[in-house]
């Protein structure tokens, strides 16, 4: 019987033993997509407890504690609720998420970076926090420690236009952090002109670009404007969250009315939301291209389904889902009327949908070329994908229809400094599916070449990729 959690944790054969120890496990981390907070990094935010650092903001856990029948107020907090109590509450649903990755990564977080290798549950659990907390009690666990211990290299955040990015302008200046903290520019919210929040933006949109928004042009002019100020921050990649994939032409001028008409609080018909987001899309990806960045879409995410729980707690409180909608036609148009003009970015491709991984990987090699190794990429297996199972559904589809020795690797997509360790899980992963291979007769016992591509997808592919 296999130790769980041991050093050879994954690796089912001596061939992925040596991939991972030997080739994958010092590589640095690029982590080209998160939602780690630029303040708490500039500031070196401290975490009281282990309930801060573990369980503030991540969704994935809370999901859990609520199937588990932990009530509301010690999954989300409350005034009655204290940091130790939800912590209890925690260790008495870790048990209970065996078959889930979330009990791998919790002992991982545990291990890696607080030398904890009990398993917790509620017997441990006071010894646990007594330990932990006097570590972060010491000092040395810091937001900045916490990635300087991962051994990350670049960290992109997720950035609304109309931020002012002045905590990544000052991270550059913090003497002895060598982490890049670079922002991601996404614009979403510039998209949704259906939504109530729409108007406010722009009106945000207007004193970030200090410039009057009255019609599309404008519109369009202020976000280029915002764009070559990201630029010069640094950033090099968009992101898109495309829960639905447009796809509708449309002259400018029928856009352009189109936006006067939700500029003045007029309604706005679907099909004419379509319009407008397919020509906006086209728009910003051609200023992507200019520059060299890679494009990010993340697509089919149902989100806020629990109107109640949204109502009461706001978005990214673990109440989304998957989408099913159609991709193929509209993302296949959306993409080929950028390549008609020579003008589609670098761009990663990720669907919440597993089903539609086959559709990723074939439609990738349509629009690959002009010189750039894996132009086109098809994304890491993101959010409820982002199991085992669904990194090895990701990779299986890669490999089989493209060029898995290209791939850029994992992100980390989280909210937490604890989550770093996914990576590892990830590596893990793939040096397992290439040493089966071998052992199959599959691949050759190469380890040059395959150490080499383990190292590639582990880092120097993405670092090749960017322009960080």
């Amino acid at each position: 019987m296999k130790p769980f959690l041991d050093e050879d944790f994954l690796l089912s054969n001596n061939t992925a033993v040596t991939l991972f120890h030997d080739y994958a496990k010092q590589m640095p981390i690029i982590d080209y997509h998160c939602h780690l907070s630029p303040q708490e990094i500039y500031e070196n935010k401290s975490f009281k407890n282990l309930t801060e650092v573990w369980l503030y903001g991540d969704h994935y856990k809370w999901r859990a504690m609520r199937t588990n029948g932990i009530e509301e107020t010690l999954v989300t907090g409350g005034q009655d609720a204290s940091d130790y109590d939800r912590y209890m509450a925690w260790a008495k649903t870790v048990p209970q998420t065996l078959g889930n990755p979330l009990y791998h990564w919790s002992h991982l977080e545990l291990q890696r970076f607080f030398g904890v290798h009990e398993l917790i549950n509620e017997k441990n659990a006071d010894s646990i926090w007594e330990a932990v907390n006097g570590k972060l009690e010491a000092g040395g666990y810091a937001a900045r420690d916490l990635i300087t211990k991962s051994n990350v290299e670049v960290i992109c955040t997720t950035d609304d236009p109309t931020d002012s990015l002045e905590h990544h302008i000052k991270i550059k200046d913090i003497p002895g952090f060598h982490t890049k903290i670079l922002p991601s520019f996404r614009p979403d919210k510039a998209l949704e002109l259906r939504r109530p929040t729409f108007l406010p933006w722009i009106g945000k949109l207007e004193e970030a670009s200090g410039s009057s928004i009255t019609n599309y042009a404008q519109l369009l002019g202020a976000l280029e404007s915002r764009i070559a100020f990201f630029h010069t921050a640094g950033c090099r990649v968009s992101d898109h969250a495309l829960d639905t994939v447009p796809y509708a032409e449309a002259s400018e001028t029928e856009v352009a009315a189109i936006f006067t008409k939700a500029l003045n609080g007029g309604a706005v018909s679907l099909e004419e939301e379509q319009k407008y987001k397919t020509y906006t899309l086209l728009f910003l990806g051609r200023q992507y291209a200019e520059r060299g960045w890679a494009m990010q879409y993340h697509m089919h995410a149902s989100r806020n389904n629990n109107t109640r729980m949204f109502e009461t707690l706001g978005p990214d409180t673990g109440y989304d889902s998957i989408h099913d909608g159609s991709l193929a036609y509209p993302l296949a148009k959306l993409l080929d009327a950028l390549d008609r003009d020579n003008a589609l970015p670098k761009t990663i491709l990720y669907s919440l949908n597993p089903t539609d991984n086959d559709v990723l990987a074939a439609v990738i090699g349509s629009f690959q070329g002009g010189g750039v190794a894996g132009k086109i990429q098809f994304g890491s297996a993101w959010w409820f994908n982002d199991t085992k199972d669904g990194m090895l559904d990701q990779l299986r589809a890669l490999s089989n229809m493209g060029l898995l020795s290209r791939f850029i690797g994992m992100l980390t997509d989280s909210r937490s400094f604890l989550s770093y360790p996914r990576h590892e899980y990830f590596r893990r992963i793939v040096c397992n599916l290439l040493g089966q291979w071998v052992e199959n007769g599959e691949v050759p016992h190469d380890m040059e070449l395959l150490g080499g591509m383990v190292q590639n997808i582990s880092y120097h592919n993405a670092k090749r990729y960017f322009d960080f």
